[in-house]
């Protein structure tokens, strides 16, 4: 019978590969057309691997919790001829590839477990180097003291084979010249952490260590200053239905960013890029990360006409449903880490972006009042505005911060 290969698909246009975290279906199974038969995880979210034609699972190649490249044979489906032609998928025979998967002869495949290819021949697995790797890896070693300020050719070459980067060896105190870090303190230095507790970590924590590491290429500085909460309270108790706070933190913040675009824009050589589209992002976290689901062109939106597509974001993001597409082309990001009940901190932006606000835990507070001259208890958040120094002063930060305090003081107008 001719033989159809279950393939892992483009999941994304930036993603080269998925961890499988549960097969659906074993030898023997019978399967329809578009079936979802494996569900993988990329570095945003989890999604399916359907079947092209209906079938009976012959094969399963795929391990879970291993890593693949797209296009790896997860596994075999035998099927008629006619329902072959019918869907006009194409057939390892018809290809001339027999049974053995192309993906593993030339690239490999990687897993947390095990690294297993199948031989044409007999069907026997057999361990391979893994060629397909997380993007980034490394030890979860504290910030350390000087030594690795330079890297030699010789140390180069041993980190590139561990996977190590430099922001890993930064605890090492190097014995070389100069304070300069050996392969002999590297292998010492792993030696010492051999009998540690250690975990594997997840495709989405590998993603935001990515990314900070990225982030923090750049001059980063934080300025905060208390907003009082009452008034946005009051008014937004008496919506039906009541949109939470961080949707008109989004929105005000559009408005600051709509008004003082530069703020937003991009340092690329001796040009700042400015945005294009008020497309802001919320931080929503999930399970051993937090992924950044985009909202469009909120400037031009009030908050009651964004409710509806902000919820619907939300909720796909916490599933980890959502797509790249959904997580693409924001110029900045707004996180409420108030939900987690603390009071202040200072976030750090994605690097594509400039900007990040944050706002904390509303408290209660004796606040002064002009007009009657005494104290009185108001609830107060710190809000707060990390950005790239490169682009924006602390003068123009603060304008932007305060603009935003300003029309979360007047939400009727959001």
């Amino acid at each position: 019978m001719p033989t159809v290969p279950i393939l892992m698909p483009q999941l994304g246009e930036s993603i080269a590969e998925a961890t499988v975290i549960r097969l659906g279906v074993a030898v023997g199974d019978d399967v329809q057309a578009d079936q979802e038969v494996i569900e993988v995880e990329t570095q945003k979210a989890v999604m399916s691997v359907t079947t092209l034609c209906a079938g009976s699972v012959s094969e399963i190649r795929a391990v879970e919790g291993a890593s693949y490249p797209v296009g790896s044979v997860l596994g075999l489906l035998e099927v008629t001829a006619e329902e072959a032609e019918k869907s006009g998928v194409e057939t390892l025979e018809s290809r001339g590839g027999g049974t053995e998967n192309p993906q593993d002869a030339e690239t490999g495949d990687s897993g947390a477990e095990a690294n297993l290819h199948f031989a044409a021949d007999d069907g026997e697995a057999y361990e391979e180097a893994p060629a397909v790797v997380p993007s980034v890896k490394g030890l979860p070693v504290p910030a350390g003291t000087l030594g690795a300020h330079y890297i030699s050719p010789r140390m180069r070459a041993r980190m590139d084979d561990l996977g190590i980067r430099e922001a890993d060896i930064s605890a090492i105190v190097g014995t070389g010249a100069g304070g300069r870090v050996t392969v002999e303190d590297l292998e010492r230095f792993l030696n010492y952490l051999e009998d540690w507790p250690s975990s594997h970590a997840s495709p989405m924590r590998l993603a935001v260590a990515d990314a900070m590491r990225r982030s923090w290429t750049r001059p980063l500085a934080t300025v905060g200053r208390p907003v009082i909460l009452d008034g946005l309270l009051a008014y937004r108790s008496r919506q039906k239905p009541k949109p939470g706070l961080t949707l008109y933190l989004l929105r005000a913040f559009a408005i600051a960013i709509q008004e003082h675009p530069m703020s937003a824009g991009y340092l690329i050589g001796e040009k700042i890029v400015h945005p294009r589209a008020i497309d802001i992002g919320v931080a929503v976290q999930v399970e051993d990360g937090v992924v950044v689901p985009v909202l469009r062109s909120i400037d031009g939106k009030p908050v009651a006409a964004l409710l509806a597509e902000y919820d619907d974001l939300v909720s796909r993001a916490r599933d980890r449903r959502i797509t790249e597409a959904d997580c693409a082309g924001g110029i900045a990001t707004v996180t409420n880490f108030g939900t987690f009940g603390l009071t202040t901190g200072s976030p750090i932006p994605l690097p594509n972006e400039t900007l990040i606000l944050g706002i904390g835990a509303g408290v209660k507070k004796p606040v002064w009042s002009k007009e009657v001259e005494t104290f009185l208890p108001a609830t107060e958040a710190e809000l707060v505005l990390t950005f790239d120094h490169r682009v924006v002063d602390g003068g123009g930060a603060g304008v932007l911060l305060n603009r935003v305090a300003a029309l979360l003081a007047e939400p009727e107008k959001l």
